[in-house]
């Protein structure tokens, strides 16, 4: 197993013990372990491609460790009451759009290949610092609304990236439709 893979199976084992920090009203470890979470993220990325260690299993293994993790953090969070439903719901429904498109799309194709848009990184990237403003405000009330500018700007990249998903998947399913 190469540096990337593993960094992504400890973001997925990391997030039991983030939830219980969280039920146990432990904010403040809740959210550094969180942030480490996050900082892996980037670097699984950053090795397996600066290295020459990108794999099929980590092709996988990280959208699938990005999903365990900011999943469970809105649901956390919003079970807690930190986090409003209605934004859950919108990020777990864009995330079962995009798995049951992927289904559908190697379905009709046998040609599924993973390959992350540049605005799902950017959406990921505005949920991790979503889930951290909010951890963060419980930790040391904000003076400005971060939190709230945080929301409009996940709610756009969110929809943004659902539907370019389906637009691209789309054209792709088409394009490789035999005539």
């Amino acid at each position: 197993m190469n540096l990337p893979n593993f960094l992504s199976f400890v973001r997925i084992f990391s997030v039991p013990v983030f939830i219980l920090l969280v039920l146990n009203h432990q904010m403040r470890w809740g959210l550094f372990l969180f942030i480490m979470a996050g900082v892996t993220d980037a670097l699984d990325g950053y090795i397996a491609k600066k290295f020459l260690q990108v794999t099929e299993l980590g092709k996988y293994l990280d959208p699938l460790a990005d999903k365990v993790l900011l999943t469970s953090g809105f649901v956390t969070l919003t079970i807690t009451g930190h986090i409003p439903l209605w934004i859950t719901l919108l990020v777990v429904t864009r995330d079962l759009v995009i798995i049951a498109g992927a289904i559908v799309f190697q379905v009709i194709t046998g040609s599924l290949k993973m390959e992350p848009l540049a605005v799902s990184k950017v959406n990921t990237l505005m949920q991790i610092i979503l889930i951290s403003v909010v951890m963060f405000k419980e930790i040391r009330p904000l003076d400005y609304p971060m939190e709230d500018i945080m929301y409009i700007i996940v709610t756009f990249t969110t929809l943004l990236s659902g539907i370019i998903y389906i637009f691209v998947w789309t054209k792709r399913a088409v394009e490789q439709e035999p005539s």
